[in-house]
């Protein structure tokens, strides 16, 4: 049995494999309406979301299953104390795979630890988010055409963004990839990060406050907003909140074949004008999510070959 906690908890030909898998599922869609009959996805989400777990549930139920769950920590026992632990037991009672979001980071390991069902880690914290870096990764894939030899500028809040934290470290173990991080100081991506992956893999990445003079280098732009609930400080947020606006004035010395990513809800980082742009994929982004959920959760449930 597997569980999906961390992006390295999966090696390099399981990653392609499981995009591999979401390609064929996008082709033949109608070959996997099944194929997770009889099958039940518990959604344990203790904080707001919407696409993660929406794509979640769409995923289990074009795959033929079912779902259960809450969408809030006061939705659910915890709002009686009830330990993560014990909440996981009760609902592999109930269900085939569970995934989880927690505020607290290493929730979702913990859940693992005490179930005989799959568990994935649908954000735990400001630490790992590692569908949402599958989904990154089949959006690159699917809109470049390739997962190496790539530019990729990550924009805005580097510090807390748990997206942005998981991606590096999986794209890192592609060939030819170089990293430019922009943001302010405050918000720069943590030193555990530059140091347990950039670093040790010699991984060329620079730092800068400025997005124009880089924004004609980047093949993927990786934007994202500036997290108010991971702030301690409220002075803080509404300082940082507007450091990066993209609009298309900003795009004038972009690659034509540049594409814009952002794991979504924005506020305000990219203005609308942008979303007709034919370099913004970030709406498709939603929609690839749900195809690689479909894959992952095929592969954890050894049901990849349950197909018509």
């Amino acid at each position: 049995m597997r569980h999906l906690i961390d992006p390295t908890d999966l090696s390099l030909q399981e990653i392609d494999e499981i995009l591999d898998l979401a390609e064929d599922i996008i082709q033949h869609r109608e070959k996997y309406a099944e194929a997770c009959k009889g099958k039940k996805l518990a959604t344990l989400f203790y904080e707001p979301s919407t696409r993660t777990r929406l794509s979640f549930e769409a995923a289990m139920l074009e795959l033929g299953g079912s779902v259960l769950g809450f969408s809030s920590a006061d939705a659910s026992s915890a709002a009686k104390g009830e330990s993560v632990a014990d909440t996981a037991r009760t609902v592999s009672k109930y269900a085939d795979i569970i995934a989880m979001r927690h505020p607290k980071e290493g929730a979702p390991l913990v859940a693992s630890q005490h179930v005989n069902i799959p568990v994935i880690n649908a954000g735990d914290g400001g630490h790992n988010h590692p569908t949402q870096t599958l989904t990154d990764l089949l959006t690159i894939k699917q809109t470049k055409g390739r997962l190496n030899n790539l530019t990729v500028g990550f924009c805005g809040d580097l510090k807390f963004g748990r997206t942005v934290h998981s991606l590096i470290k999986q794209l890192s173990c592609y060939e030819n990839i170089r990293f430019i991080l922009i943001s302010p100081q405050e918000l720069q991506v943590p030193d555990y990060i530059k140091e347990e992956t950039l670093l040790k893999k010699n991984i060329p990445f620079e730092e800068v406050t400025e997005m124009e003079p880089v924004i004609g280098q980047l093949d993927i732009l990786y934007m994202t907003r500036v997290q108010r609930e991971r702030f301690f400080n409220e002075a803080d947020y509404i300082r940082l909140k507007d450091t990066y606006i993209l609009n298309l004035a900003k795009l004038a010395n972009a690659k034509p074949d540049l594409k814009i990513l952002h794991p979504l809800p924005r506020v305000n980082e990219i203005a609308t004008e942008v979303d007709s742009d034919p370099r913004a994929v970030y709406f498709d982004q939603v929609e690839y999510g749900k195809f690689v959920r479909m894959a992952l959760m095929l592969k954890l449930l050894g049901l990849e070959n349950n197909t018509k």
